[in-house]
């Protein structure tokens, strides 16, 4: 029994201290100072690096899944880049003559593919080893069981998991529109007609069919992939063996290429807004009120087919969105950052009350954490479920808030963390995003209600002893 009794006594454990930025607990050293390295350390949501390979004939939509997979893995925090073998090929070889380059007898184009190929792997390897990357996307055709295994034997040696995504597509005309949106505007077609360019590429689209072997559920059972066929009308799902692949097949199974418009617009001006009041859940000033009535006009003259309307849950969203005399929905997770002990208080008195949360948020404004409160990085993983059900949706209308529209938009324009918080969001105006190729297209329409500015810039001085002069230099001004 005694015996027992001491196997359970526990051993001494590290004292705890918070981290200050991001306000969690972690272990100290023991002269009571955190470990710098566990303040830095980044949170891994891989067991190891993963290496995604694109698999498909050309125009199948490979890198427009690539782009899209990159951006929405670094916007919930995983580092993540994309590594393109025709951009290997086009820095090697300067002009691209046609097709021939691409023929399965070329013995001179298959060296230098093979070439580039492997220029870009080890490049992979670099990044996931050395470079403190988490995914690395290696984009191309990737048709050959042979070229396959090619790929796993890197990973097996360099200790990668693999995920494959194979974009599998009949369509003639969506394979046509592809090479027409995408293609003709590539590098390689710079000097053609369009006429000429879509038959040099259709013989390319050749000179891959007769070796292609697509992923097949028997022969490849031990793999790990999804198969997306015909554009997302259906899939294939094969050996999901973790957290991030699971997230990976969820993301790929909502995003779709129909054409549509996202249109994003802060609620109207709010009485706290006027006040130079952060967070709160104050109603619609006068001009506040103008506005919503100016945005049921742009809406109803714009005739958008099957709009949906978002808004969050807070007053100010909401009074909006009743101008437009639209049904709509209300979303807990478009609700305002939290800013917890500073919620309803002016930069002023944040400032004169905790002047070192006030420097700590300008040192690290992305990772910053208010006291009870939440940072940028929560509130994006807060939103992913609304980005999903954005990639799902069609035409769209989301009234929401500046950090909220911030962190949107940093999605769709593929901003980094640094930049993010800094995006400018003003109110009284909305943004249409539309998907082009790999990118996004954005109008600015400023409904002429004029509004206070609620943009802060941040300041050069972010010492934790600066004045509070230098503190509130770019503090907007407000009653």
């Amino acid at each position: 029994m005694d015996d027992e009794m001491e196997a359970c006594v526990p051993t001494p454990s590290r004292e705890l201290t918070q981290n200050p930025l991001k306000k969690i607990w972690m272990p100290c050293k023991k002269n009571g100072l955190p470990e710098k390295h566990i303040f830095q350390r980044k949170v891994c949501m891989t067991n190891c690096p993963t290496l995604i390979v694109t698999v498909g004939l050309p125009a199948r939509g490979k890198t427009y899944i690539s782009k899209k997979l990159t951006r929405y893995l670094n916007w919930i925090g995983v580092p993540t880049k994309e590594f393109n073998v025709g951009q290997y090929r086009r820095e090697c070889v300067k002009i691209y003559k046609s097709f021939e380059f691409f023929r399965p007898d070329n013995e001179e184009g298959l060296k230098i593919r093979k070439q580039c190929a492997s220029a870009a792997l080890n490049d992979v390897r670099q990044y996931l080893t050395e470079e403190g990357g988490q995914v690395a996307v290696f984009d191309a055709t990737n048709t050959t069981r042979e070229r396959r295994e090619t790929i796993m034997r890197f990973a097996d040696q360099n200790g990668f998991k693999v995920f494959f995504v194979e974009s599998v597509c009949e369509d003639p005309d969506v394979i046509a529109e592809n090479i027409v949106q995408v293609k003709l505007g590539s590098p390689d077609y710079r000097h053609c007609n369009t006429e000429q360019a879509v038959e040099d590429f259709m013989k390319r689209i050749k000179c891959y069919e007769n070796s292609y072997e697509p992923l097949d559920e028997v022969l490849d059972r031990e793999l790990s992939f999804i198969k997306i066929i015909d554009v997302g009308r259906r899939y294939l799902v094969n050996r999901v063996l973790d957290h991030i692949q699971s997230r990976i097949v969820y993301y790929l199974m909502n995003i779709h290429i129909t054409p549509r418009s996202i249109y994003l617009c802060r609620h109207g001006e709010s009485d706290l807004n006027v006040k130079g009041r952060i967070g709160g859940d104050s109603g619609l000033s006068s001009r506040g009120k103008a506005f919503a009535c100016c945005l049921a006009k742009f809406i109803h003259a714009q005739d958008i087919p099957d709009l949906k309307v978002w808004t969050s849950q807070m007053k100010r969203t909401i009074q909006t969105a009743e101008a437009l005399g639209v049904p709509y929905e209300q979303w807990k997770a478009l609700n305002e950052i939290d800013a917890g002990v500073c919620e309803e208080l002016m930069y002023e008195e944040i400032q004169q009350r905790h002047p070192l949360e006030f420097a700590l948020r300008d040192q690290d404004k992305y990772r910053y954490r208010y006291p009870k409160g939440e940072s940028y990085e929560d509130l994006v993983q807060r939103l992913e479920p609304v980005i999903m059900e954005l990639e799902r949706q069609e035409n769209i209308l989301v009234i929401c808030h500046q950090a909220v529209m911030r962190c949107l938009l940093a999605y769709f324009l593929d901003k980094t963390a640094e930049e993010l918080p800094y995006l400018k969001c003003p109110l009284h105006t909305v943004l249409k995003l539309t998907p082009v190729a790999y990118g996004c297209k954005v109008e600015s329409i400023f409904l002429k209600v004029e509004a206070v500015n609620t943009h802060r810039e941040r300041p050069e001085n972010v010492n934790v002893h600066r004045t509070a002069e230098a503190a509130l230099q770019t503090v907007p001004s407000h009653l």
